[in-house]
């Protein structure tokens, strides 16, 4: 690969960029891969390939056989997934490739079960992930400009594309070396109707590829679920290959898992693309997963004959087509479509008469009998569910951990202007304490109004270690405004601000630019404004629970727990469980807490909002994946930071099972 061609497509998403490796599948052993404008060729033979996005880091090893086996199942020929930068070089030249972070073993993984692989290697990738991929420390390197024709940018992305190119070829992983990799890096069509969008490839030498098709959607937190039906996705399936000659289809998300830690971007809920074929614990979905099973299987009918010419379109009614694929062979497959979405049509075809619902495709693998219809599912659906297992109901069964509130004397972090809040922290913690003092002349205490202006994510004041508000943004709208009246003492008093990031930005011009945090800090009383926004402020990152590790077993040991008590803003919460047998899933109910962090035997299991709700008035995430990898049998240590006010009593651990209804929890 030669990189400066490289970073040029990388800056035109637009362009379609194929890079095709010799290849050849597990079980064919060498072979060559190639292209034209019709598919990809591998062994000489064309290929109508259905792909599935699987991010290894999203999901956890032991994971990893069951979910590339169901994708199989479901008639996945491809597994893509991109490399995640920041995950593997976290700081400039250090790299680490262990645990989810094992690139190689995933793809080795997809090898053993004989299905091919697409290596999406950015170096940006968005992806609904912390700050789109790109390490922290590069918005540090003088006079670098993202995704742009800038030297300092184009020499760390280049470095690290080799280091991921070398790493494969060094595993045997590219195709050309009996490895499953056949394709590197593709920018083709992305979104929901590929079939009706797509203006092609930008030649005609080039086959054309959906890169992402959309199953759900992300979701954030405040905002209810965008679900995508299996009738629609399988709709925009076929007529992309019909009218598009599309040969090339990958599901965005075919399995999406869970952003554990602090991997989400900003405002992005812990789980992702749950309502994908396989949901976010590995479960199947139905009818998703079972109906593009049966699409795979009736376009794989006829798929030599698709790929032996292109299709000819003869109308069928004024929202009617038909796309005939006839070989010189003698062979015939045809596409039906009714494009009206009001209403079902009777459509005359070689001499025969046939019904498509409403948006509806009748694929013909013989031109005559139709195997599969976009819109009609003979799958059954199933439900989730959530049964406890392990209830915490008691007081005695926890302990807590009052965050301390730090002040302007103990903080040796000092400016006379606010700093902004990513450039402070460098990603290391969600969370960064501004604090100040002021005075107050007066022989009384007095009622003033606090205003602080944020740029984002969220904001907690506290005066004198008291509590006074807490507000916060909301997704592409991250600023906002926290006003609440105080009581100031004669004297000095020190205001401490929280503020915290709900995951970085993963998008957008200048991303090295953006910035997070207190803009301004007013107190107004019935006279005067005072502006103490260029005081002398102190500055404290992250939080003490943090910095002695609590959340694990051994840093457990250095906090000073107590009884569990009322409930206060910023506490640490710990307790202990046993593993529910089985071999379910499993998955912490945090509905009674609001805002915080948890942890299991010392991995985050990610960011919780419950507090935050939807228009509907529903919390956008009350389930919290649990991987048992990260259990052991019995004594397992929770931990839990709490920025609002929760109530621990009512979390359970509950196992996840997909079922027909039934009067239990649904999930």
């Amino acid at each position: 690969m030669k990189m400066q061609w490289l970073w040029r497509n990388w800056l035109a998403a637009a362009a379609v960029l194929l890079v095709v490796i010799a290849a050849a599948s597990a079980s064919a052993g060498g072979g060559n891969v190639s292209y034209d404008g019709r598919s990809l060729i591998i062994d000489g033979q064309r290929k109508m390939l259905f792909s599935g996005s699987i991010h290894y880091p999203r999901s956890t090893p032991d994971m990893w056989p069951s979910l590339i086996s169901k994708a199989k199942e479901g008639g996945i020929d491809v597994i893509e997934t991109y490399v995640f930068w920041n995950l593997h070089e976290s700081q400039p030249g250090q790299y680490d490739f262990s645990g989810r972070r094992d690139i190689v073993a995933f793809i080795k993984q997809i090898q053993a079960q004989g299905l091919y692989a697409c290596l999406r290697i950015g170096p940006y990738i968005e992806g609904e992930w912390t700050y789109g991929g790109f390490p922290f420390w590069l918005r540090d390197v003088p006079g670098i400009v993202f995704r742009s024709n800038n030297e300092p940018f184009k020499l760390y992305m280049q470095n690290f594309t080799t280091k991921i190119v070398n790493l494969m070829k060094s595993e045997g992983l590219y195709a050309s070396q009996g490895g499953p990799i056949i394709l590197s890096q593709i920018n083709a069509c992305n979104g929901l109707r590929c079939g009706e969008t797509f203006v092609g490839p930008n030649s005609p030498n080039k086959p054309s590829i959906w890169t992402e098709n959309w199953t759900s959607f992300y979701q954030v937190y405040g905002q209810n679920a965008t679900l995508r039906s299996a009738e629609d996705i399988a709709y925009h399936v076929a007529l992309f290959i019909a009218r598009k000659n599309g040969t090339f289809i990958n599901y965005y998300m075919y399995h999406g898992g869970t952003n554990f830690g602090r991997t989400a971007a900003e405002f992005m809920i812990t789980s992702y693309y749950d309502q994908a074929p396989l949901d976010e614990y590995g479960l199947i979905r139905q009818p998703k997963w079972g109906h593009l099973k049966e699409l795979h299987a009736a376009v794989k009918l006829c798929s030599e004959t698709i790929l032996s010419v292109f299709p000819s379109m003869q109308s069928l009614g004024e929202q009617q087509e038909a796309y005939v694929f006839s070989g010189d062979s003698g062979a015939c497959a045809a596409f039906l479509v009714n494009i009206d979405n009001r209403k079902s049509v009777l459509v005359q075809f070689q001499n025969s008469s046939y019904e498509l619902p409403r948006q509806s495709i009748s694929i013909l693998p013989d031109c005559k009998t139709v195997s599969f219809n976009t819109a009609k599912v003979s799958t059954q659906f199933n439900t989730r569910t959530a049964l406890p297992a392990v209830q915490f109901d008691a007081a005695e069964k926890w302990e807590q951990f009052q965050e301390v509130i730090p002040q302007l004397d103990a903080t040796s972090l000092r400016s006379d202007i606010l700093l902004e809040h990513m450039n402070t922290t460098k990603d290391v913690s969600d969370y960064l304490w501004y604090t100040s003092s002021i005075q107050q002349d007066l022989p009384d205490q007095q009622s003033v109004t606090l205003s602080v202006k944020s740029l984002g994510h969220v904001l907690h004041a506290f005066v004198n270690r008291e509590h006074a508000g807490s507000a916060h943004g909301q997704f592409r709208n991250t600023s906002f405004t926290l006003e609440s009246t105080i009581s100031l003492n004669k004297g000095t008093n020190n205001i401490s601000l929280l503020s915290a990031t709900v995951g970085l930005p993963d998008s957008g011009s200048f991303l090295e630019h953006r910035a997070l945090g207190v803009q301004s800090v007013i107190i107004q009383d019935n006279s005067e404004a005072k502006n103490i926004t260029n005081y002398s402020w102190g500055y404290q990152v992250g939080l003490l629970g943090e910095k002695l590790q609590i959340y694990s077993s051994e840093g457990s040991k250095s906090a000073n727990w107590s009884s569990l008590s009322s409930s206060q803003p910023l506490t640490w919460y710990k307790s202990a469980f046993d593993a529910p047998e089985g071999d379910d899933p499993i998955a912490l109910n945090l509905g009674s807490m609001g805002k915080g962090e948890a942890w299991v035997n010392g991995q985050s299991i990610g960011r919780y909002w419950v507090s935050f709700r939807t228009l509907a008035g529903i919390p956008s995430q009350t389930w919290y994946k649990v991987p048992r990898s990260f259990l052991q049998p019995g004594d397992n240590l929770l931990v839990l930071f709490e920025e609002e006010t929760g109530n621990p009593l009512d979390i359970t651990v509950d196992t996840i099972s997909v079922t027909k209804p039934s009067l239990r929890k649904l999930v």
